[in-house]
């Protein structure tokens, strides 16, 4: 699965102070992203303006989950978010090819990225995680690269600040993670991964809304 070069080249020209302007985002932690390897990305969700936040947060390439639905809004517009590093999963549903797609791309020594909780907050507070990072950490026994995207101020104002922090990666050691890992183990590891996602969002909120 690759990217478009030209789009993303594009993007890393055109993105960055277009965002910086609306979003006046602060990025956080860049050091805890190996330059090599395989790795899970797992963040928060609360706009889509995320996975691009992301995407001009750090030099690595990164692939992203995304919602069927996107795929479906026009050809233009799939072929767009596929260029730019996308890929369908159906939500609510046990989607093995899509979870195949994510094993295939740590495989290959790129980063994968997945929202934890499955869906966008819309009051910008941390919700349930899914488990289907933790099971794509099971299968392919890879790191996974807490993210926590923070709203400072209003979390109804579109574009208030962002904070993009970068945690230490969380090896499946750590999240208890092995091959006969079932259903209690896959839960304990989903919140092992969330836990640290708090941690970072409550530093960032009692240190930049002081600023």
């Amino acid at each position: 699965m690759g990217q478009s070069k030209v789009l993303r080249a594009l993007g890393r020209i055109v993105c960055p102070p277009i965002f910086k302007l609306l979003y006046r985002y602060k990025t956080i932690g860049t050091e805890n992203i190996p330059e090599t390897g395989g790795y899970i990305l797992a963040c928060n969700h609360i706009s889509y303006s995320d996975p691009v936040l992301l995407g001009v947060s750090t030099k690595r390439t990164l692939y992203f989950m995304a919602k069927a639905e996107l795929f479906e809004k026009s050809k233009f517009f799939a072929g767009l978010i596929k260029a730019l590093g996308a890929f369908p999963v159906k939500r609510g549903a046990n989607d093995g090819k899509a979870i195949n797609t994510g094993e295939s791309i740590i495989r290959n020594g790129d980063i994968m990225t997945i929202f934890l909780e499955g869906g966008r907050s819309k009051n910008g507070e941390l919700m349930r995680p899914r488990s289907g990072c933790a099971l794509i950490a099971k299968q392919t026994q890879a790191s996974v690269i807490p993210a926590c995207i923070t709203v400072i101020g209003n979390p109804y104002n579109t574009f208030s600040r962002r904070v993009i922090h970068f945690g230490k990666p969380i090896s499946v050691e750590e999240l208890g993670l092995t091959g006969d890992s079932g259903i209690k183990e896959l839960k304990y590891a989903s919140d092992k991964i969330m836990d640290r996602i708090k941690e970072m969002r409550k530093a960032d909120l009692n240190e930049y809304k002081r600023r």
